[in-house]
């Protein structure tokens, strides 16, 4: 293994200026300075991890902390993890990843020094991991909205939003009586941040457009697509368009239909609030309004980064706006 000291001799210099060039704690000449980055490139010297936290007071890692708990899609969430690590590696950071919830695990990666920053998936809104996340002083983002987010940094998609546009691109179609298939009931029941406020979202377009709305929470599970089908086909008033925003229900969701003979769009409406590429990979193409779980998971690191150059910058929100792409899934609504 390449040392320090290696990296000394190889530029002709004392140990102690590799160290200043590295760290950049000293001004040393120009030349000097390249001298030492050329031995480095060239020997393949990496510093080892605990030498240089206390050389910079930086670990080049970022803690992500994401509970796997029931209702959790992993596909989807394996998106987020992705543009988390993708864009930790253009900072030169690497990401631990913990699927603990517990208090211990933020003591560990706080005061262990083992993380520069710390990330939060699976927020929920009353979380009992944020008020031990703010005592800690550790910069640290959340990727969700909770009821009250204890003075830290929050990114996440508009759930809300995407919802009301939903419902208007199937109300400007003349639907009047619109069917939401939404997350499994355990996510809705534990308080998950995402799903409060699109079923808040759903709700609320429908009553400022006068439409008929109903809810049907579906297990992430063929036979829980099946049966939330069956209850809205089930309705004095039954729905002639569907929002669906459960991912991996979404295909048992189209091939209920299609056993039931429901031609879509024909005879119903479709419009997923999904990842894009779950939405393309489906059967036909399908109207959708993109969950950039990629771009998220990059801006929280991006938030985490920049706190960590400016910790006195005003704490912010961002919640990244919703677009449709209009697929062969809906069409306006064909009166008897």
């Amino acid at each position: 293994m390449v040392t320090i000291e290696d990296v000394a001799r190889h530029a002709g210099v004392a140990t102690s200026t590799v160290s200043y060039a590295l760290s950049g704690k000293r001004s040393i000449s120009e030349q000097t300075r390249q001298r030492v980055e050329r031995a480095v490139e060239e020997l393949g010297y990496r510093p080892h991890a605990g030498a240089r936290a206390l050389a910079s007071a930086r670990t080049n890692t970022l803690g992500l902390m994401l509970p796997l708990r029931p209702g959790v899609d992993v596909r989807v969430v394996m998106e987020f993890v992705t543009g988390i690590v993708t864009r930790a590696r253009a900072f030169d950071h690497d990401v631990l990843l913990v699927t603990q919830a517990e208090d211990a695990a933020l003591e560990r990666l706080a005061h262990g020094r083992m993380v520069d920053a710390l990330i939060l998936m699976d927020v929920e809104a009353a979380d009992s991991r944020l008020a031990r996340a703010a005592a800690l002083g550790s910069p640290t983002i959340l990727i969700g909205l909770p009821d009250d987010p204890q003075g830290l940094q929050c990114v996440d998609f508009d759930f809300a939003a995407a919802a009301r546009l939903a419902v208007r691109h199937l109300s400007d179609l003349g639907h009047t009586s619109i069917g939401l298939i939404g997350p499994p009931p355990s996510v809705v029941e534990r308080g998950t941040t995402f799903a409060e406020r699109l079923l808040a979202g759903f709700h609320g377009g429908a009553e400022r457009l006068g439409l008929t709305a109903h809810v049907e929470l579906t297990p992430p599970t063929h036979a829980g697509a099946l049966a939330a089908v069956e209850a809205l086909r089930r309705l004095d008033e039954t729905p002639t368009a569907l929002i669906v925003h459960n991912e991996a229900a979404l295909p048992s969701v189209v091939d209920s239909l299609q056993m039931h003979g429901v031609r879509i769009p024909a005879d119903v409406s479709l419009v997923a609030i999904c990842p894009a590429d779950v939405a393309q990979s489906q059967s036909q193409p399908i109207t959708f309004i993109d969950i950039p779980a990629e771009s998220i998971g990059a801006v929280a690191v991006e938030m985490a980064m920049a706190r960590l150059d400016r910790p006195d910058a005003p704490v912010e929100t961002r919640l990244l706006r919703p677009t449709l792409s209009e697929g062969s899934s809906t069409a306006p609504r064909l009166t008897p």
